[in-house]
C-alpha cells in the first residue's frame, strides 16, 4: 500500500484519486480553493442555480467506468443523466435554422435535408463516415493509453480520409477542418456547423488539423447528455465516491513545492511549511503551476510534445428571465456568427474584438435551476486567455452576447431579471490558469501541436492529470487522464491502457 498525494481536486485528480483508493493506496487529496469539482462551479441567486463551467456531458460512458470501477453503486444510481433531444438548434447567420436530433445520423441528414436543402444531410452523412475512420484510428493512442514515446506517429501522419479536391489543376486534399467546411461541405452552414466544434473548444478551424472531425464524430456518436440539477452535480457524485473510499482531503491547502529524495518525489510542501510525505505524487495543475512547484525541472516525459498553441478562454453570463420555459424549447442553440472570419481574425489574430461572436445558449429544462415560472439561461462564447480587457470592454461584449442570444430567446431583454458574468479572471482563479487558458482535447496531425504532455514525468514518482495532461481538456478526458495514471502507479511503466 503506498501512500499517494494529490495536487487539486478537479475532475482528473477525483477519478485518479477514487481509483488508486479502490486498489488499496492511502491518498490524500490537497486542494488549493475551499471546494472539488475545478471548473464544475455552481452558482446560486434568488433561487436560480447555473453551471459557471461545463454544462453538457458528452462520453458518459467515462463516468460509467469509473463508477463500476470503484464501487457497486453505478452511476445512475448517483446522479439523473438525461440525454438531450435535440442535441443542438442552429441559427446560422443568414436566418437559416435547424435542429439535429441526438445520436441519429438518419435523423440528422433529414433534418439538414429539410432545412438546409436537398443533399446537404448527405454531404454531411458522407463526411461523418470520414470522421469515424478518423475517430477508429486514433481512439485508442489518444484517449485509452498512455502516450506514445514515438508520439510523431501521431504528429505526422493525418487520420482523417479527406476527399481529392481538384483546385487549380492541381488535386489536393483537405489538412485543416475549414479546408474540410470548403472543399467537402460545399455549404456556409455546414462549414460553420462544422467550424463551430473547433470553436467551442478555443481552436482556430483554419489552422486546426483535418484529424479535429472527430469533435462532431463523438458527439454525433455517443449522444450528448445533461445532469439533473446541473454538472455540478456529477462532481458531487465522484467526490463522494472518493469519500466512500476514504481519501482524504484537505481544502485551503495550498501546496508550494514538490520534494525529492534520492532522485525521485517524497511528497508535498504545503504553505503551512509542512511537508505531507508520499511514494507517488499525482498533480492535477495547470503547465505554469507545476513548473512553480518543481522549480521548473518537470516538463516532460517520454518525448517532448511541442508547445501547444495559447490556449483561449470563455466569458459565460447567467441569465435569470422572468416567466416559464416554453414546451418544446432546444437545451442548447448555437447562434452562428454574422461574420465569421471577422470573429477568427479578433480571437486568434489582431483584429478589434468582434461584434457578433457565435454565442452557446443553454437552456435546461430542469425546475431545480429557477424558480416556478422562471427560467435560468447561461450563454457563452470563447475569448482570448491572456492579461488585458478593461472591465469595460467585457461589458461591451457581454451586452453584444445578449443582442445575439435575442436570435434564439423571445423577448429576452425584456424577461431579464438580472445577469452576472464569469470572465476569463473568474476561471483563473477557480482552476489556476493562466488567463483563464480552458485545455483543449488531444488530437493527431498538426505536427503534435494539439497533442499534450505524457503523465509521466521526468521525475520518478511524479504524475500529471486532468485537462493540461494527455489526453486533453473536457470531462471525458479528464477522467481517461485518471483512469491512465491509476493505471501506470498501479501496474507500473508497462501499463498500456483498458482493453
Amino acid at each position: 500500500m503506498a501512500r499517494i498525494a494529490v495536487i487539486g481536486a478537479g475532475m482528473g485528480a477525483l477519478t485518479a484519486a477514487a481509483r488508486l483508493a479502490v486498489a488499496g493506496h492511502r491518498v490524500a487529496v490537497y486542494e488549493r480553493t475551499d471546494t472539488y469539482g475545478g471548473a464544475l462551479r455552481r452558482f446560486e441567486r434568488d433561487g436560480f442555480s447555473f453551471d459557471t463551467g461545463p454544462a453538457l456531458l458528452p462520453l458518459p460512458a467515462v463516468y460509467r467506468d469509473l463508477f463500476v470501477k470503484t464501487g457497486k453503486e453505478p452511476l445512475e444510481s448517483c446522479v439523473e443523466l438525461v440525454q438531450v433531444d435535440p442535441s443542438a438548434r442552429h441559427v446560422f447567420a443568414d436566418g437559416t435554422e435547424v435542429s439535429l436530433p441526438n445520436a441519429s445520423r438518419a435523423g440528422v441528414v433529414a433534418a439538414l435535408d429539410e432545412g438546409l436543402g436537398a443533399d446537404a444531410g448527405k454531404r454531411w452523412g458522407d463526411f461523418l463516415v470520414r470522421a469515424r475512420e478518423a475517430w477508429d484510428r486514433t481512439r485508442r493512442p489518444l484517449l485509452e493509453e498512455p502516450l506514445w514515446p514515438n508520439w510523431q506517429v501521431l504528429a505526422e501522419r493525418e487520420p482523417y480520409p479527406s476527399v481529392p479536391h481538384k483546385r487549380l489543376l492541381r488535386t489536393r486534399r483537405a489538412g485543416t477542418l475549414a479546408e474540410i467546411g470548403a472543399w467537402e461541405l460545399r455549404d456556409p452552414r455546414l462549414a460553420a456547423l462544422l467550424e463551430s466544434h473547433a470553436l467551442g473548444h478555443g481552436l482556430d478551424p483554419r489552422v486546426t488539423p483535418a484529424s479535429a472531425a472527430v469533435l462532431p464524430y463523438l458527439e454525433h456518436a455517443f449522444g450528448t447528455w445533461y445532469v439533473r440539477g446541473g454538472l455540478r452535480e456529477l462532481a458531487r457524485a465522484v467526490y463522494e465516491r472518493c469519500l466512500a473510499r476514504r481519501v482524504e482531503f484537505h481544502f485551503g491547502a495550498d501546496v508550494i513545492g514538490v520534494p525529492e529524495k534520492d532522485g525521485r518525489v517524497s511528497g508535498v510542501e504545503l504553505a503551512d511549511g509542512s511537508v505531507a510525505e508520499a511514494d507517488f505524487v499525482v498533480a492535477g495543475v495547470a503547465p505554469g503551476a507545476l513548473a512553480r512547484l518543481t522549480a521548473g525541472t518537470v516538463v516532460r516525459g517520454d518525448g517532448e510534445v511541442p508547445p501547444q498553441p495559447a490556449a483561449a478562454s470563455r466569458l459565460t453570463l447567467l441569465l435569470a428571465l422572468r416567466g416559464a420555459r416554453p414546451e418544446g424549447t432546444a437545451h442548447r442553440t448555437v447562434v452562428h456568427a454574422e461574420d465569421r472570419e471577422a470573429e477568427l481574425d479578433a480571437l486568434f489574430g489582431t483584429a478589434a474584438g468582434p461584434p457578433r461572436p457565435t454565442v452557446t445558449v443553454l437552456r435546461p429544462d430542469d425546475p431545480r435551476t429557477a424558480p416556478a415560472d422562471h427560467e435560468a439561461v447561461t450563454l457563452t462564447t470563447v475569448v482570448p486567455a491572456r492579461p488585458g480587457g478593461t472591465h469595460a470592454d467585457l461589458a461591451h461584449l457581454a451586452d453584444h452576447m445578449i443582442t445575439v442570444a435575442e436570435r434564439a430567446v423571445r423577448d429576452l431583454r425584456d424577461r431579464l431579471l438580472w445577469h452576472e458574468a464569469r470572465t476569463p479572471a473568474d476561471i483563473a482563479d477557480t482552476t489556476g490558469a493562466e488567463g483563464g487558458a480552458v485545455p483543449v482535447p488531444a488530437l493527431a496531425a498538426g505536427g503534435g501541436r494539439l497533442l499534450h504532455p505524457s503523465n509521466t514525468t521526468r521525475v520518478p514518482g511524479l504524475f500529471t492529470v486532468g485537462g493540461w495532461a494527455h489526453p486533453g481538456g473536457g470531462l471525458p478526458h479528464a477522467g481517461m487522464s485518471g483512469a491512465l495514471v491509476a493505471g501506470l502507479i498501479v501496474e507500473g511503466p508497462e501499463f498500456r491502457g483498458s482493453q
